[in-house]
Parts: structure tokens; C-alpha cells; sequence
């Protein structure tokens, strides 16, 4: 009897000790992941400017760490010692950290790309020795897709750091045309014909107005290249249209090609 009566003592005792700080921690618990929610939500509107993706993964990662931190908090107002706890966690985002260091960085990369847009979706740009439009700007690799057809995957973090050509930035893509005719071909009139043959392309802009300029003297002939912009993405099949034009107006106008030049050496004796 006194045994029964000494643990009914012993569980008053505990139930007096322990029961305020188990109702203060549901009512913290339940309000923590109240206010959990409430900021995640108000993220995940806040982002909402920003890539989908990253969207959603910076509020998946914002709602895990805020729920790690008030499971702790409770489990410190009910009495378990959380220091271990704390280590443990630490240790493991240290090796997480390590072990994905290379990721981050690409995460970061990309983070940087979405927040100053060296580059959009749709934009033709070239970084790393790889040229393409841009297809998807994800969270850790940017997607191009060449005129080929091929799929190439960048990663964010390396972009990021390194150079990049945009050719679509400023709306406008330089086509060239290059050819070599006879020395004896009058500039004058070649600009007569091919600049107005140039302009009347639907896909060629009149400013920056179209140019004839000579490249490089060769022998028996010269270089020419035939300049003209048009709005970006619309280069290639410009630049296609332009030469079967110009070929065709060679025949036309009878310019010629540069005219073979021998050279004789006299040999002694």
C-alpha cells in the first residue's frame, strides 16, 4: 500500500512538473507550425517573379528548415537536452555541404542568372565554347538547343562565373556574306545594286543601313563582304536568302571572280 502510495506521489509530482511545459509546448508547437505555413505561403507568393522551379524549391527548403528548428525549440521546452541534437544537424549539413559543393555552386549560379538575367528563355547566347537558344533555365543547369538539334546542358554555376555572349540582347544579328571578285570590279557600282538588293528583303533592317566593304587584297582579286542586320533569330535563313540573291545578281551584273595570277621565277644559268 505504501508502494502504491509512494508512486501516486511520484506521478502528481511529475504530472505538475511536466504538465505545464507539455502544454506550452503544444501550444508553441501549434502555433510554430501555424506561422510555418503562413510564412511559407507568403514566400512562395513572393517568389512567384522568379522561375517556377526555384520557386517552389526555395519554399520547400525555407518550410524544412523552419520545422526542423521548432521541433528542436519544443523538444528543448519539454526538457531533452537539444545540444546533441544541434551537433547532429550540424555535422550532417556540413557533410551535406561538402558533398555537394559543386551543386550549390550551381545552385548559386543559377540564383545569380534568375535575379540579374545575363539571359532569358528565348535568347541565342554562347558561354563555355557552346552556342544555342535557350530553351529552360533551371535550377542548377541551363538547357540550349543548337540549330543541329542538339540538347546541351550548361551548368549554372560555371555560366554564371565565366563569359557570356548574348546575340540576341540588343534585337539585332549581323549577316555576312563573304566573296571574292576581280580586281577590275567597281565598287561603286557594286554598292549600286547590292545595297538596295539587300534592303528589299523583308527580314533586313534599314538601320543599321547595309554595307559593301572590302576585307582583303588577294591576288588577281579582292574580298568582299556584303553587310546587313536583321532582328535576332532571323539571321540564318536572311543570310541564306541573301547569298542564292547575290549569286544570282553576280551572273546579272557579270562580276567575276579573281582572276589567276602565275608567277614565273627565273632560275640562274
Amino acid at each position: 500500500m505504501n508502494e502504491i502510495t509512494s508512486y501516486a506521489q511520484q506521478f502528481q509530482t511529475m504530472v505538475v512538473l511536466y504538465l505545464p511545459r507539455l502544454l506550452m509546448a503544444a501550444v508553441a508547437l501549434v502555433v510554430g507550425w501555424w506561422l510555418i505555413s503562413w510564412v511559407t505561403r507568403l514566400l512562395a507568393r513572393g517568389t512567384k517573379r522568379f522561375d517556377v522551379s526555384l520557386s517552389t524549391f526555395l519554399t520547400s527548403l525555407a518550410s524544412i528548415v523552419l520545422k526542423v528548428l521548432l521541433l528542436v525549440s519544443v523538444a528543448g521546452m519539454v526538457g531533452f537536452e537539444t545540444t546533441s541534437f544541434v551537433a547532429i544537424l550540424g555535422a550532417a549539413g556540413l557533410a551535406v555541404g561538402l558533398a555537394l559543393q559543386g551543386t550549390l555552386a550551381n545552385f548559386a549560379g543559377g540564383v545569380l542568372i534568375l535575379i540579374f538575367k545575363p539571359y532569358i528563355v528565348g535568347d541565342t547566347i554562347e558561354s563555355q565554347g557552346k552556342s544555342g537558344e535557350v530553351r529552360e533555365i533551371q535550377i542548377f543547369n541551363t538547357i540550349l538547343v543548337t540549330l543541329q538539334g542538339d540538347t546541351i546542358i550548361l551548368p549554372n554555376g560555371a555560366t554564371s562565373n565565366n563569359v557570356i555572349v548574348n546575340k540576341t540582347a540588343q534585337n539585332k544579328a549581323l549577316v555576312e556574306v563573304l566573296a571574292d571578285v576581280d580586281n577590275s570590279t567597281s565598287l561603286e557600282d557594286l554598292r549600286n545594286w547590292a545595297i538596295p538588293l539587300m534592303l528589299n528583303d523583308e527580314q533586313v533592317l534599314k538601320d543599321p543601313a547595309p554595307q559593301v566593304v572590302v576585307t582583303a587584297l588577294k591576288p588577281g582579286g579582292m574580298a568582299v563582304a556584303f553587310r546587313a542586320y536583321t532582328l535576332a533569330g532571323q539571321n540564318a535563313p536572311a543570310q541564306a536568302r541573301l547569298i542564292e540573291q547575290l549569286q544570282r545578281a553576280f551572273a546579272q551584273q557579270g562580276v567575276n571572280g579573281p582572276v589567276p595570277v602565275s608567277y614565273i621565277r627565273n632560275l640562274p644559268g
